[in-house]
């Protein structure tokens, strides 16, 4: 089945619940996503499992999108093994009230999934009866993957690139930031910080310094050959060995 006939057949499955069925992605990643209302959510994966023209008796993941204002995404991907396609389930939860109702009835997998979004993002699942920690420890506050969680970084040291206004006092741009295993700038020659950018760059405006150059080994000129060292004389260590130390006799033998 494409994706679109997917989509239409779990509408179909749900009538008479609004749903509205989608293609996302694209070329051989597309997938069938179906919205729904959130009264519907266990109704909709049990359909996708039990159907034998859509046969999704695999649980791919569960996990969650802050949308704001306008809630929470729950999202659900199944996946047949036997007929070779997937459907992508969303729906949405108030974030007042961000509950939906569990599906560990309808597939088991969906535990461990439910934990982890109950976790990260304060969502709860009715009829889940062990949404402990699964990841943080049992002291850790707050909801790491809400859009209004602070990150402790952005707290314990300003952001130097000064992003967001006022998050910074910084002037200029953001800055490059490196790939692993490359050297700073500022060891390995001298480059200028960007306009504005004072004491927080590398190079001779600020930040760390160039290294001096008498560290460093010089370089050849393009094109020329290094001095090579003379090999030691060996006439002053004692006479040089003979070109071939055993000679033969007339007869073939040895002298």
């Amino acid at each position: 089945m494409t994706p679109e006939e997917v989509g239409a057949r779990l509408v179909a499955l749900l009538a008479p619940v609004e749903a509205t069925p989608s293609v996302s992605g694209g070329q051989r990643y597309a997938r069938a996503t179906v919205d729904l209302p959130a009264a519907s959510w266990p109704d909709a994966l049990r359909a996708a499992r039990d159907d034998a023209e859509l046969a999704c008796d695999y649980f791919d993941w569960l996990s969650a999108v802050d949308e704001l204002a306008e809630g929470f995404d729950v999202v659900a991907h199944l996946w047949s093994t036997r007929l070779r396609h997937g459907v992508l389930l969303r729906t949405r939860v108030p974030r007042a009230t961000p509950t939906v109702a569990s599906v560990v009835d309808v597939y088991p997998g969906a535990r461990w999934h439910e934990r982890e979004t109950h976790e990260m993002f304060g969502i709860g699942f009715a009829g889940h009866e062990g949404l402990r920690p699964l990841l943080l420890p049992p002291e850790f506050e707050g909801h790491p993957l809400r859009k209004e969680f602070v990150l402790a970084s952005r707290v314990a040291k300003p952001w130097p690139g000064a992003k967001e206004p006022g998050e910074s006092e910084a002037g200029g741009g953001r800055r490059p930031i490196r790939p692993p295993g490359v050297p700073a700038p500022g060891e390995w020659g001298t480059t200028p910080t960007p306009a504005g950018a004072g004491a927080v760059g590398e190079g001779p405006r600020g930040g760390t310094p160039a290294r001096p150059a008498g560290d460093r080994p010089a370089r050849p000129a393009p094109g020329a050959r290094p001095t090579r060292t003379p090999r030691p004389d060996r006439a002053a260590d004692g006479p040089a060995p003979a070109a071939n130390p055993a000679s033969t006799d007339d007869d073939g033998g040895t002298a």
